[in-house]
């Protein structure tokens, strides 16, 4: 039976790839650099797994067919040479869309996952690269302030983006660790439905039955509000990025409905699955 090893299996979309493949009886390793942390169901293996620390690696990778990979450069290079040395058959990468930007060696969201695309091109792994662009989760990030009944202050509300569902991206990580459609591929995946960051606000204003009032602000000001809690490199990044997206419907690629032959969950599903979230304790 192939084993497969979940990295970042303490994450969302890991968690999402762990359940899904023990659930269908497949052997599953979930790996984390701070296993006793891990939610996983019974009688899945748990490995401890940092990139930044190789003496870990064999461990973690005995018996391994297939690696499910979060993307982080540090000890890359050495992870692709013990995986080989394994016998690992396939790698599937969870990246980002960010690396087909137009400068994206530069970009400081763009060269996390590249960095980590090109080691893997580079090794003789058999490698497909799942391209997300934003997640509905994303929206989290604003759950404090509408919990308490606070303005939504942004600099670019009109900003279009096409959020896939965390779900769909596990649903579509477990096909292409399972079957052959998605193999040595490298799709760019988002929702079924291009929002703008105003209509994403407008969705969950209706689905908590309250009014959230959105307050356009300046660049300045938005720079100074991040920055306290990303760096400056990051801030500068999201913002261009936001600027740029204000003039149309953000493109919409593959999804789950062309994948794997069905719907895409909505960024409306999304946020009536999380109302918790932003309601005030």
């Amino acid at each position: 039976m192939t084993t497969t090893l979940v990295t970042g299996a303490r994450g969302k979309v890991g968690q999402g790839v762990v359940a899904r493949l023990h659930a269908a009886g497949h052997s599953v390793r979930a790996a984390s650099a701070r296993p006793a942390d891990l939610t996983a169901p019974d009688g899945v293996e748990r490995a401890e797994l940092a990139l930044d620390r190789p003496e870990g690696f064999g461990a973690a990778l005995r018996g391994v067919q297939q690696v499910f990979l979060y993307p982080q450069p540090a000890g890359v290079h050495a992870f692709a040479e013990a995986a080989e040395a394994a016998g690992v058959e396939h790698v599937v990468l969870l990246s980002s869309s960010s690396v087909l930007g137009p400068d994206a060696e530069n970009d400081p969201l763009a060269s996390h996952s590249l960095l980590v695309e090109r080691a893997l091109a580079d090794s003789g792994l058999n490698c497909t690269f799942l391209r997300p662009d934003a997640f509905t989760s994303n929206s989290l990030g604003w759950a404090y302030s509408i919990g308490q009944g606070l303005p939504i202050q942004l600099a670019h509300p009109e900003a279009h983006i096409a959020p896939i569902h965390p779900e769909d991206l596990a649903d579509i990580a477990t096909e292409a660790l399972t079957g052959s459609s998605l193999t040595g591929s490298a799709p760019t995946l988002t929702g079924p439905d291009s929002l703008t960051f105003r209509e994403q606000l407008a969705v969950l204003s209706e689905v908590l039955g309250r009014e959230i009032p959105v307050e356009r602000i300046s660049r300045a000001e938005a720079e100074e509000q991040m920055g306290r809690h990303m760096p400056a490199p990051v801030v500068t990044s999201l913002l261009n990025l936001w600027e740029a997206a204000v003039h149309g419907p953000a493109p919409v690629h593959d999804t789950t409905l062309n994948l794997l032959g069905r719907p895409a969950r909505t960024f409306h599903q999304w946020a009536r699955e999380n109302t918790a979230a932003f309601t005030r304790p």
